[in-house]
């Protein structure tokens, strides 16, 4: 069982920065791909990035360049630094979790989740 915790979430102006972090539980972290999704209002959860537990990283289209996701194995936690934000950022995010080194995009797969942390950005 893996539990997850963010934090960094907030409200933060049109072209700044903001960083997301999600710690676990859990001596496997390593071995787990780890992903951010977010819920943008009355939208569906959507993929933001993911990286897999070799380091190899992947992020949709609309956040790349913009956003970094990265992961600390020591500390058990990942990370998703966000830079020059937009108001389409805002949303609800969340940290999810699934064992092993594959790297789905579909929120149907990950199997542990944070409880989610608002990002609020103002134009």
């Amino acid at each position: 069982q893996v539990q997850l915790v963010e934090s960094g979430g907030g409200l933060v102006q049109a072209g700044g920065s903001l960083r997301l972090s999600c710690a676990a539980s859990g001596r496997t972290f390593s071995t787990y791909t780890m992903a951010w999704f977010r819920q943008p209002p009355r939208k569906e959860r959507e993929f933001v990035a993911r990286i897999k537990s070799s380091g190899i990283t992947y992020a949709v289209d609309s956040v790349k360049g913009r956003f970094t996701i990265s992961r600390d194995n020591a500390k058990n936690t990942v990370y998703l630094q966000m830079n020059s934000v937009k108001p389409e950022d805002t949303a609800v995010y969340y940290c999810a979790a699934r064992p092993g080194g594959y790297g789905s995009l579909r929120y149907q797969d990950y199997d542990y989740w944070g409880q989610g942390t608002q990002v609020t950005v103002s134009s």
